[in-house]
């Protein structure tokens, strides 16, 4: 699975997913193959990683919207017609979609039920 997000404000939430996938009963391997620093190839490396993985969960927290990486790489994902779905990230607070989410996008809550069975591709 490859993960989408806001790498300046939701780290946090990537590092908690990433921490999920360690439960005994996780059924998802999650490799970390964040994009640390924005080069001139990362788009075509981002592509690379999207198409090698099954699905990609797009964390949405408070600042998602003005996120362009996470835009880009849903983007992609589309484009390389690889699942994905949109986990809210925060609590509180109101989380934002990405500027490329379709408007039938659902934004499902993050429960590890919820997360089975996204990962599952029930959708």
């Amino acid at each position: 699975m490859f993960i989408s997000f806001d790498y300046d404000h939701d780290n946090d939430l990537k590092n908690l997913l990433v921490g999920q996938a360690r439960n005994p009963d996780s059924p998802f391997v999650i490799a970390d193959w964040s994009i640390k620093e924005a080069s001139s190839g990362w788009m075509e490396e981002a592509r690379r990683r999207i198409r090698a993985s099954d699905c990609v969960a797009i964390i949405c927290g408070l600042h998602t919207r003005s996120a362009a990486g996470v835009a880009t790489e849903l983007t992609i994902a589309r484009d390389e017609s690889i699942p994905y779905f949109l986990l809210a990230g925060r609590a509180s607070g109101t989380n934002q979609r990405p500027t490329s989410a379709l408007t039938s996008d659902k934004m499902y809550d993050w429960t590890w039920p919820n997360l089975k069975l996204l990962i599952a591709g029930s959708r």
